[in-house]
């Protein structure tokens, strides 16, 4: 299992199209942005067939710290998320 970067992927859009480097890494840049400030703001981003990127609540909750033992209040807190579509799970699972 690899790690894909940012420029690998860049290049890896580059050679399925005829838009340059410069131009997808500005479209990545601007969709990146678009669907933090979107799931930030609460809004759903759906890619039908890929899949969808969400705001989730956790509630607070107790934990505890795991060199002392002592229990502690983890505060409340929204977190991104992410549920892949059908046919993404579908590629990743032939």
């Amino acid at each position: 299992m690899e790690t894909i970067s940012k420029k690998q992927l860049v290049d890896q859009i580059a050679a399925k199209t005829d838009a340059t480097k410069t131009d997808i890494n500005a479209i990545l840049d601007a969709y990146i942005d678009v669907v933090k400030s979107n799931v930030a703001e609460g809004n759903k981003v759906q890619l039908v067939g890929f899949g969808a990127f969400e705001l989730r609540h956790r509630a607070a909750r107790k934990g505890r710290n795991p060199q002392t033992g002592k229990e502690i209040e983890i505060a409340a807190s929204n977190v991104p998320a992410f549920k892949p579509g059908k046919s993404f799970k579908d590629e990743v699972n032939k």
